[in-house]
């Protein structure tokens, strides 16, 4: 699978070795993941959800990373200087935020998404953190793989991580809160 079909985005990313690390990261994913491309883009993209929730996987994730650039892009006009922040960082972070859920989900019988035993005692925030590391992320991107999720209400959220977690969060609360009613 070419990874840059999967993630167009990746073409966002201005610095060659942060792009080819990003596209590494998910290659690596892929081939230790029991999840195939083509299950990304059917399998919901939360295991809160019932049967009834069609967002797939790619939907979700393709819509934080636009989100979070498009919050990014925003910032950077109205505060220029004064609140750096480094997009491409912003948009590899977006791009691997959820890559540890490739080895956190599972298939049933029926190809239906589950949480197996691995992601029990490793939540994607911190298989995604090792997947990156390995495949020579750096740290600034690995921080927001960490931070993305409820792990990083713990820790000091970089500018970047702090766009990228709620752009994540504002992209899967109006779902959740549907669900409870």
């Amino acid at each position: 699978m070419d990874i840059n079909v999967l993630w167009p985005e990746l073409a966002w990313i201005k610095g060659k070795e942060l792009r080819e690390a990003t596209t590494k990261t998910w290659e690596v994913a892929l081939e230790r993941s029991v999840l195939s491309a083509e299950d990304l883009q059917r399998i919901p993209f939360t295991l809160l959800a019932g049967p009834d929730l069609k967002v797939s996987f790619m939907a979700h994730k393709r819509c934080v990373v636009h989100v979070a650039r498009e919050s990014a892009l925003k910032m950077i006009d109205f505060f220029g200087d004064d609140l750096p922040i480094d997009l491409d960082v912003v948009i590899a972070g977006a791009i691997l935020a959820d890559v540890g859920k490739l080895l956190e989900y599972e298939l049933d019988e029926n190809g239906d998404s589950f949480q197996g035993l691995y992601g029990k005692y490793l939540r994607h925030p911190f298989s995604g953190v090792s997947l990156a590391e390995s495949c020579g992320v750096p740290p600034e991107v690995c921080h927001i793989i960490a931070a993305h999720a409820g792990e990083g209400n713990l820790v000091k959220r970089s500018t970047e991580a702090y766009i990228v977690h709620h752009a994540d969060f504002m992209t899967f609360l109006p779902f959740k809160s549907r669900l409870e009613v």
